[in-house]
């Protein structure tokens, strides 16, 4: 069964979830209830099993994949057989064993990056679950260090973002998706922001923060983008990454 786990069970997931080895801050968001987002598990007294939904869309899937009580009602909510998502996720899974019951599982309501790349894409309506590659990246601050010798800052103003930025920032990736409201972020979290002729024009934000970890959120507007002004906004907060021994990370789809 799958079930919604009660927020005061949500450190049931604290230990499976270390086993994750790739970035997953997002989920720890969540599980670590800085974010309200929702966990689905298998058996709400001693679950093994998990799926955790943070609110901007992303998804972790992790623990047991054995049960398959648990997986047949996963499925059904991935193909959105009874209509309770209202948007689209992007899901990972841990560890590899969730793939190979997926594509098994799914059939042909999968579009895999085989098909994709061979041009064998189904006929529309069909597909509900399409497979992407998500990307991790590691800092390298040999790189960022050559980066910031030869750094230009253009002819902007770079500052701290503070709460008129976070309210209205335009665009998807930016801190009103990421943290409850203006104060949580102004107090938990950390973003610069960049004003181009007045005009706000990128920021640069923390995601999430945890263990050490800083990832990185990046967004400009669109008229102002192309003009180099999220590298150097985005350079400002990795200068506080290493300033407060933060490991900048980011991650994205390949696609």
């Amino acid at each position: 069964v799958m079930k919604l786990l009660n927020k005061d069970q949500y450190y049931k997931a604290v230990k499976p979830l270390e086993d994750v080895v790739f970035n997953h801050l997002f989920a720890c968001a969540v599980v670590e209830q800085k974010i309200d987002g929702l966990i689905y598990t298998d058996n709400s007294d001693a679950p093994a099993s998990f799926y955790v939904v943070h609110p901007y869309g992303m998804s972790l899937l992790f623990g047991n994949s054995k049960n398959e009580e648990f997986n047949a009602q996963l499925i059904n909510y991935l193909i959105n057989k009874n209509k309770i998502r209202n948007r689209t996720e992007w899901m990972q899974v841990y560890p590899q064993d969730w793939s190979a019951k997926l594509l098994t599982s799914l059939g042909n309501q999968l579009l895999t990056k085989k098909q994709k790349d061979e041009g064998r894409i189904p006929e529309s309506g069909i597909v509900k679950v399409e497979e992407q590659t998500r990307v991790n990246f590691k800092f390298d601050p040999n790189i960022y260090n050559e980066f910031r010798i030869g750094d230009r800052v253009p002819d902007a103003e770079i500052f701290r973002t503070q709460e008129d930025e976070f309210q209205n920032m335009p665009g998807t990736v930016v801190p009103m998706y990421f943290w409850q409201n203006a104060s949580q972020f102004l107090s938990d979290g950390v973003g610069f922001s960049l004003r181009f002729n007045g005009e706000l024009a990128c920021t640069a934000f923390s995601a999430f923060i945890d263990k050490g970890q800083l990832e990185l959120g990046i967004e400009s507007a669109a008229q102002f983008r192309g003009k180099g002004f999220a590298m150097h906004t985005c350079a400002a907060l990795i200068d506080y990454c290493l300033e407060n021994n933060y490991e900048p990370v980011w991650s994205c789809r390949l696609e």
